[in-house]
C-alpha cells in the first residue's frame, strides 16, 4: 500500500463522512464518499448484530471498486429498553424517520426512568475491505447517560441526548475533536488505522 492511501466510505450519512474525515486529518489516510453510492445495489442490513452488518456492507460494496472500502454499523444499546434501539438505531421511529423523529421516539420510552436506568452505551463496528475480501473488522464502545432532552447544535443522531460523564456534556455540546477522542467511531476508526497501516 502506498504511503498516503484512500478509502471509500460506504455511507450516503453526510455525518458519518464529516466525522471520518476529522477522524483521518493528519494521518496518512484520506476519506472519500464511496463514487455514485446511492446508484449502487443497496445492501440490506437485517442482521441482529452490529458486527454483521458492518462487514456486510464493506465486502458488498467492495466488490464496486479496486479501492479500499470502509463500512460501519453503529448504533445506540439502551439496556432498559432490552438493548433498544441496537442495530434499529436510524430506523427506530420508522422508515425515513429523521433524527429527530428517533431522539424524540427514544425520549418517550425512558420517560419515568431514572439513575441506572438511564445509561446507554454507543456501539461502533467498522469494517474495511478490498474487492469482496475483509481487511479488518474491529469494535468499540463509548459509556454514557441518556439526558431527558436534547442539548446541544453539533454532531448528528443521537448525540444531543447521549451524555458523557467524563467530560460532563452531551456529544453535541462537545467540540468535533473532544467527541472523536473518545467517542465510539474514533475508538474503532483508531483501531482500524493501526490494522490497515500503509
Amino acid at each position: 500500500m502506498s504511503a498516503s492511501m484512500r478509502i471509500l466510505l460506504a455511507s450516503s450519512n453526510p455525518g458519518k463522512l464529516r466525522e471520518y474525515r476529522e477522524l483521518a486529518s493528519g494521518s496518512e489516510f484520506e476519506i472519500d464518499l464511496l463514487p455514485n453510492f446511492r446508484d449502487l445495489p443497496p445492501f440490506e442490513e437485517s442482521a441482529p448484530t452490529f458486527a454483521e452488518n458492518g462487514a456486510g456492507k464493506a465486502l458488498h460494496y467492495s466488490r464496486f471498486t479496486d479501492e479500499v472500502v470502509l463500512a460501519d454499523d453503529s448504533g445506540l444499546v439502551v439496556p432498559a429498553l432490552g438493548g433498544a434501539p441496537g442495530v434499529h438505531s436510524a430506523r427506530y421511529a420508522g422508515p425515513g424517520a429523521t433524527d429527530t423523529d428517533c431522539v424524540r421516539k427514544l425520549l418517550r420510552e425512558m420517560e419515568g426512568k431514572v439513575g441506572d436506568e438511564r445509561r446507554a452505551r454507543f456501539v461502533c463496528v467498522v469494517a474495511v475491505a478490498r474487492r469482496g475480501c475483509a481487511l479488518a473488522v474491529v469494535s468499540d464502545s463509548a459509556e454514557g447517560v441518556l439526558a431527558k432532552e436534547p442539548r446541544g447544535i453539533n454532531g448528528f443522531g443521537y448525540d444531543p441526548v447521549f451524555c458523557f460523564p467524563d467530560l460532563g456534556c452531551s456529544y453535541a455540546e462537545c467540540s468535533p475533536q473532544e467527541k472523536n477522542r473518545h467517542s465510539h467511531r474514533g475508538k474503532a476508526f483508531r483501531k482500524v488505522c493501526e490494522l490497515i497501516m500503509p
